[in-house]
């Protein structure tokens, strides 16, 4: 990704705006671009024909009211997913007919009691039309609008025959995107799937994921024990090489602020870079850098930077922004888009 754009860094509606309304909705989506997201991220999973839907995980009891609805109470199941058993309801064992027929809840309403007072208003979305939306919002600000889509679980869905990236570049030709282009980026925490999607010929950066713990499913699944975790990807030899096959990264901020976890690395290992250091060690190989997620709330705040005891009141969440914003990234993942924007203004001030 240029990191010459006059608005830097990046400001990413996390699935829209569920700061205010439930995530991967239409209303989350419209109201992010309002309140000033340069791009929005909606996750990617599959449906047992073949569509693809937004949800934060293909596993839906959390984000939808299926539990409340009699005729689905046959498709709950238990199902393991990347390595974890899970109880629920899956994406892949409904149509998209029968999906678009549940509604929206917001998936963490303890602590977003307003998002979560629009539960049961909104349907679920296609990427399909989040692709008209965007076309269509871009019409009315004059300034380009991104698409940052995040793919989820792809060697679960590979096992079912649901490939998500050939899905997704149909769905991109039927939407009128053609290969994509420069309003596309995509993310994935398995490295084989991005891969894949450079072979594919997609146009759009390719940025990959780097989990605050654990090692890359796809990776697990093919070498067992000797899978490269995470932290080896964050060294210096290993973002040059990165570089060789990717655009971008994508971090946890746990990477860039906050109490360092304790060192996972092998003996003789180099030990994973943080904060300002792996931005600039991945800027100086040639990848931009994105963090996820900037939230406001006590909860999802370092240890520095919350007030009081509430874990659902707001903290000091702008000197957090400030404190991501300053190690240089080029993205930041946000629930409430018109923080991220009042927090870029205030840094571009400050400096």
């Amino acid at each position: 990704m240029r990191r010459d754009h006059a608005d830097h860094p990046l400001v990413i509606g996390h699935r829209g705006a569920p700061g205010y309304r439930p995530e991967h909705t239409r209303s989350s989506y419209e109201l992010a671009f309002a309140l000033g997201a340069d791009a929005v991220e909606p996750d990617l999973v599959a449906t047992r024909d073949g569509v693809l839907v937004l949800r934060h995980e293909n596993e839906i009891s959390g984000t939808t009211d299926v539990a409340s609805r009699p005729e689905f109470a046959r498709l709950r199941t238990t199902r393991e997913v990347d390595g974890t058993p899970l109880t629920g309801w899956f994406t892949e064992d409904f149509t998209w007919a029968q999906l678009a027929s549940l509604r929206a809840t917001e998936r963490i309403g303890a602590v977003r009691q307003s998002s979560a007072s629009f539960d049961g208003r909104y349907p679920l979305m296609r990427f399909r039309d989040l692709l008209e939306l965007v076309d269509r919002a871009a019409e009315e600000p004059q300034r380009p609008l991104r698409i940052v889509a995040e793919f989820k679980h792809a060697s679960h869905f590979d096992d079912l025959g649901l490939p998500l990236d050939e899905l997704f570049a149909a769905e991109l030709e039927a939407g009128g995107w053609g290969r994509g282009d420069d309003r596309l980026i995509m993310e994935s925490f398995e490295p084989t799937l991005l891969d894949r999607l450079g072979g594919l010929g997609l146009h759009g950066d390719r940025v990959f994921l780097l989990e605050n713990t654990g090692a890359p499913w796809d990776l697990v699944r093919s070498q067992g024990r000797s899978a490269t975790a995470y932290d080896a990807f964050a060294t210096e030899a290993s973002l040059l090489a990165l570089a060789r096959r990717f655009d971008g990264i994508s971090v946890g901020k746990q990477r860039l602020v906050g109490p360092a976890p304790r060192a996972a690395a092998s003996a003789g290992a180099a030990a994973a870079l943080r904060g300002a250091e792996l931005v600039d060690a991945a800027h100086g190989a040639g990848l931009s850098v994105f963090t996820w997620t900037l939230r406001p709330e006590n909860r999802f705040l370092a240890p520095e930077f919350r007030r009081g005891t509430a874990r659902a009141a707001w903290g000091d969440w702008s000197a957090e922004f400030a404190e991501v914003i300053g190690t240089g990234v080029d993205g930041i993942f946000v629930d409430h888009p018109d923080l991220g924007v009042d927090a870029r203004r205030e840094a571009a001030t400050a400096g």
